[in-house]
């Protein structure tokens, strides 16, 4: 049985947890990680820090996702504490993008802005990957390569953002590990 296939575990009381990858959070976040590689090692001189902060950011937006779904099964707090360090990795590597533009002295766009627009309906393509991105990602303007990693980035912190007021309503509903253990317990007692 794979873990991503089934959301209840019928068996125990440690439900079936992982399926990061089937996330959309986590594939538009390995998306950004990519990005942000290729935009540091282009636009940024070899041993600038600046390289390692913004990869580094990136890479804990991924990660975070990651271990907040596999710390989904024992620990809800976890899971929620870890999906929030993600997007505050994100917010991070987005002031570092707008850093660039406004050092730089290029626009950062705004919500209407025709690319922005542009963008938007891009990023509805089903099961995106950085190839669908890539026009944006590796334009030869740097304008435009910034702003489209902060589209994704500000994209994927609003669905994080959903995401943690989701894992919330579950916890209120649900409850966590010791709830499910103590029912668990009595299920058991009273069918023996």
């Amino acid at each position: 049985m794979k873990m991503e296939e089934n959301k209840n575990n019928k068996e125990g009381f440690i439900p079936i947890h992982g399926g990061y990858r089937n996330l959309i959070t986590y594939q538009k976040s390995e998306i950004i990680y990519d990005g942000t590689i290729y935009f540091t090692k282009r636009f940024f001189r070899k041993y600038d820090r600046t390289i390692d902060q913004m990869v580094q950011a990136a890479r804990s937006g991924k990660q975070n996702i990651v271990e907040a779904s596999m710390a989904s099964g024992t620990s809800k707090e976890m899971e929620i504490k870890l999906t929030n360090v993600a997007r505050a990795s994100l917010e991070e590597l987005l002031i570092d993008y707008q850093d660039f533009l406004r050092t730089n002295k290029l626009p950062i766009w705004d919500k209407n802005h025709r690319l922005t627009l542009r963008f938007r309906e891009i990023n509805r393509t089903p099961n995106a990957t950085y190839e669908t991105y890539i026009k944006a990602i590796e334009h030869a303007d740097p304008e435009i390569c910034a702003n489209a990693i902060l589209c994704l980035i500000n994209i994927v912190s609003y669905l994080l953002s959903q995401q943690i007021k989701s894992l919330e309503q579950a916890f209120l509903k649900e409850g966590g590990l010791r709830e499910r253990m103590t029912k668990a317990r009595l299920n058991i007692r009273n069918n023996s």
